[in-house]
């Protein structure tokens, strides 16, 4: 399962992102991952939530992003969700179509129960028709 928080940058995605985070990690009965291009909202996610750099590992397109996102899968078989944050820049997808990625992260959060909840940088009127009603927060 996807769900996409959308909106230009600067309007405030990613603070929606932290607080659901840190809310859902209260609850969760398995372990939480939140992928970022750094570690400067590292304070400000709870410390039961591994934190990944994304922009220390080679990744140059998204199909390596996705197999990436195969190998954290594989390595915690208690995952439960996955937060996307800067989702176009981490999985290497400014100014390219989402659709295939998406579709992607679709298929594997259904065939291994995991969430992912992402962020990116478009208004939601540009989010592929098959994904508007993933759109869960639209600043």
């Amino acid at each position: 399962m996807v769900e996409l928080i959308v909106g230009r940058k600067g309007k405030g995605k990613t603070k929606v992102l932290l607080e659901k985070v840190n809310t859902a990690i209260k609850e969760a009965n398995g372990s939480i991952v939140y992928l970022d291009k750094n570690t400067k909202h590292m304070y400000e996610l709870n410390n039961k939530v591994r934190l990944i750099d994304c922009s220390v590992f080679p990744i140059k397109n998204a199909d390596e992003f996705i197999g990436f996102i195969c190998g954290i899968l594989s390595q915690d078989h208690d995952l439960e969700q996955i937060y996307l944050d800067s989702f176009l820049t981490t999985a290497r997808l400014e100014g390219k179509d989402i659709t295939p990625a998406l579709t992607q992260l679709d298929a594997i959060g259904k065939n291994f129960g995991v969430k992912f909840i992402i962020s990116m940088s478009l208004d939601k009127e540009e989010i592929p028709e098959g994904f508007q009603e993933n759109v869960i927060v639209a600043l």
